[in-house]
């Protein structure tokens, strides 16, 4: 089994990239999709105190978030920054992935349920359905007229 500390850190990590990107989200939104990455800046704040909670409890000391993290691509106007929200989402549940994996069983449901809500923000950033992690990406469907339809997953090596 993995270790509970290391891997509350991992996702601790992740839930403090979060909180800094919604607020570049945020600053890039206006109307709806502000509305939108507020709630995705006040879920992941939340979900981030959590963390740092349970890491104290079991003895840890939590990180502290960095000062400025290295987005993955310029954000400059409200198509990036939902852009970099679906990705974040992508990122965040990829390190609750890892999560699932520890003994504690209410740290495996925490995780779980931290993953679909993740998995939800992120298809209302980019409604496509993109692989789990180590399956292979879905085919587009097919259009009426014999065409690929829809936009490829959000790529993660950028």
């Amino acid at each position: 089994m993995t270790d509970a500390l290391s891997e509350l850190n991992k996702v601790l990590a992740a839930e403090h990239a979060a909180v800094y990107a919604y607020g570049v989200v945020g600053a890039h939104s206006s109307g709806d999709q502000r509305t939108t990455a507020t709630a995705g800046f006040n879920a992941h704040r939340a979900r981030r105190d959590q963390i740092r909670g349970l890491i104290a409890a079991r003895g840890g000391t939590p990180s502290e978030a960095g000062p400025a993290y290295e987005l993955p691509f310029p954000v400059t106007a409200p198509r990036e920054a939902a852009r970099l929200a679906a990705l974040v989402e992508d990122r965040v549940t990829a390190a609750y992935l890892e999560l699932v994996a520890v003994g504690d069983l209410s740290l495996r449901r925490l995780a779980a349920q931290a993953m679909q809500e993740c998995a939800v923000r992120g298809y209302g950033w980019q409604p496509v359905i993109a692989a789990l992690p180590g399956h292979p990406a879905p085919a587009p469907a097919p259009s009426p007229a014999g065409r690929a339809t829809g936009s490829p997953p959000v790529s993660l090596d950028q």
